[in-house]
């Protein structure tokens, strides 16, 4: 423990020890002299009052005691009574002196009556819900027949602290969270922090409100926490949703949080999100006396006064640098991928230190390492939102024309080299739309558009997400929308692949606008649009129907591709590469199975189930099975096997 801090707390013990003495000896004079009213500090010890003042003259600090009494504006009589309460619960002789001065052997309690007959100074306002010791509830009055006969009791969280005890009350424990200073913070929000403090030094208004909104959640506790400890206070955050109902359950906690924003001293850190109930919301934030810091996504609509910052992730240069301070000499262990990290990933300052921490060992495969960790925290809000493919197919299994191939490589290359041309060439800084990349699967089912997606994840190490329309678009106005921006705004982190498989619902014709179902139609279309234009991974939608969709919508996709439907050279290809090296096979003719005019879809399936076929006849895989698995699959899609196609199988 800090000396000075020693020094002050055996001190307060020793002045609050002189002071219950004095006040002990006062309540037993009127005892054996049987008289009532307070006397004058001469007539109640002038040796027990030098030793007050002596035990004053020692702190080298306000006393807690005094201290309470500025904070909260307490009158000399005011004081007294709360030291009369403190007395009655730490010291037996002054709870022995009420029960006698009350005539009542169980009444060891301080009370009104008592103090307004025994105490200097009394007043009759001291007790009303208006003055300091009820508004502030340092104490509490229990249930009487009369305000002066009722027991008086200090509040305990009060007691501890003039005891010289200074931790948050029992009763926030379970909702507040203390937030330390940040151990590493973007340039941009550290300048933003000195701007917030300077404003709020410089405010008329001692109980001012800042509202953080933006995207960069953890910034934005990093920010308050920041701006907290410079103001010499403690940050303490509580969840909207975790805002009580009950009117009276809001007040008390609305009460104590002023209190504790003054003895701690703290700020509160007021964390909203879409589960938080609006009205319960705006009626904490409107009636909270205390500074406060809000923190949202969205902007944030209360009558208070307030300044309004937006607060964003830092942006890939300045995760780069961030990536750098919190490796240290280990970030060049890297191997000069601190790149492809800040492009990749929208990270915050705080996700950055925790990476780092985590990954200590960076001696082998440390780009892996810390890649993959970062995958893995992008992942944490997508994961209820979209279905989560783990990509293993590599460019082999990946059977297309040259020139199909080559516009899959070219989207691997945009997304591997973004940082270099956006930020070192310049790129992002004349607009920061299209800096995306959108792409465009058209062909039929079966070509390989999903694949073609797992293998740009798998050779770009990323996650893939197939977004289930079906969970996406609502028939209620709005919803759509709303789902859509929960989809982009969680997968910005990671800048993971986004599938929207088998798009054309979603993706058609914009229509014209007959009625007001229309109109929110082709709204939630345009913010489709934007949202793909802004958005830093990958978007890949895949239609069977390239003519159903708006000619406005294509001019916004970077990429085109269409997947032919494969011919006999190509078919064979699939059929070569489409089982295993460790599967037995047995007089397979590639050529004759190239007849099947099925797309690469459906040639996996036959495969599949012919192998199960031979497995449990204990046989190789031969063209038996496969014409059985051909059977099948044709009777699956309803359509009937032309001799041509299975001529010479068998």
């Amino acid at each position: 423990m800090n000396e000075s801090v020693l020094d002050w707390s055996t001190a307060n013990q020793a002045l609050l020890a002189a002071e219950l003495a004095w006040l002990r000896h006062g309540l037993e004079q009127q005892i054996d002299d049987g008289q009532e009213g307070g006397g004058s500090v001469s007539e109640r010890g002038p040796a027990l009052a030098r030793a007050v003042d002596d035990a004053r003259n020692a702190m080298p600090a306000p006393a807690a005691i005094d201290i309470v009494a500025e904070l909260f504006g307490l009158s000399d009589f005011e004081r007294l009574v709360l030291l009369l309460c403190c007395g009655a619960e730490l010291d037996a002789h002054i709870a022995d002196a009420c029960a006698r001065l009350h005539g009542n052997a169980a009444a060891r309690n301080a009370s009104f009556g008592l103090a307004l007959a025994n105490l200097p100074e009394a007043h009759w306002s001291a007790l009303t819900p208006s003055r300091p010791l009820r508004h502030w509830r340092l104490v509490e009055v229990d249930a009487g027949l009369r305000l002066v006969d009722s027991p008086l009791r200090v509040d305990e969280r009060v007691l501890h602290f003039i005891a010289g005890i200074n931790a948050l009350d029992a009763r926030l424990r379970p909702l507040l969270t203390l937030r330390e200073p940040p151990r590493l913070i973007a340039a941009s929000h550290e300048d933003l922090s000195k701007d917030i403090v300077a404003r709020l030094l410089n405010s008329p208004h001692a109980a001012g409100l800042v509202h953080f909104d933006g995207d960069d959640l953890y910034g934005q506790q990093d920010l308050a926490a920041s701006v907290a400890a410079t103001l010499g206070s403690r940050l303490y955050t509580l969840r909207g949703e975790d805002l009580p109902g009950a009117s009276n359950e809001l007040d008390q906690l609305q009460v104590l949080w002023e209190r504790e924003s003054r003895l701690l001293p703290a700020v509160l850190l007021l964390q909203v999100s879409d589960s938080t109930a609006t009205n319960v919301m705006a009626s904490f934030v409107e009636n909270l006396r205390a500074p406060l810091f809000v923190s949202s996504r969205e902007p944030l609509r209360v009558q208070r006064a307030s300044w309004t910052f937006t607060v964003d992730k830092p942006d890939a240069v300045e995760q780069k640098t961030l990536w750098r301070q919190a490796l240290g000499a280990r970030a060049g262990r890297l191997n000069g991928a601190l790149d492809a990290l800040s492009g990749q990933f929208r990270l915050s300052a705080q996700t950055i230190a925790t990476i780092a921490e985590s990954e200590s060992d960076l001696d082998i495969d440390g780009h892996h390492a810390v890649w993959h960790a970062a995958r893995r925290i992008g992942r944490e809000r997508l994961e209820d939102l979209a279905e989560r493919i783990n990509p293993v197919a590599q460019w082999d299994d990946l059977i297309l024309p040259a020139a199909q191939t080559g516009t899959l490589r070219q989207i691997a290359a945009h997304l591997r080299q973004r940082m270099r041309v956006y930020e070192d060439w310049g790129f992002a800084r004349s607009s920061t739309r299209g800096l995306g990349v959108s792409a465009l699967f058209c062909g039929e089912s079966g070509t390989g558009k999903t694949l073609a997606a797992e293998v740009l994840a798998n050779e770009l190490s990323l996650d893939l997400y197939r977004i289930d329309l079906s969970s996406v678009v609502s028939k209620y106005i709005g919803e759509t929308e709303k789902n859509l921006r929960r989809v982009f705004d969680a997968a910005e982190d990671s800048g993971a692949i986004l599938l929207f498989d088998e798009a054309d619902a979603l993706f058609g014709k914009r229509s014209e606008v007959k009625d007001s179902h229309d109109r929110y139609a082709n709204i939630e279309i345009s913010y489709l649009l934007q949202r793909m234009e802004a958005y830093r991974g990958l978007a890949v939608l895949t239609t069977n129907m390239k003519a159903a969709l708006d000619r406005a919508f294509q001019r916004r996709l970077r990429f085109i591709l269409n997947f032919p439907f494969p011919d006999s050279e190509l078919r064979e290809a699939i059929w070569r590469r489409v089982f295993p090296s460790q599967v037995p096979l047995s007089g397979i003719d590639y050529r004759k199975l190239a007849k099947l005019n099925l797309p690469g879809g459906n040639i996996r399936n036959i495969a599949l189930n012919s192998a199960f076929l031979a497995a449990d006849a204990g046989e190789p895989l031969g063209m038996a099975h496969l014409l059985r698995a051909a059977q099948s699959e044709s009777a699956k899609l309803e359509r009937p096997l032309a001799d041509v196609e299975t001529r010479g199988w068998i």
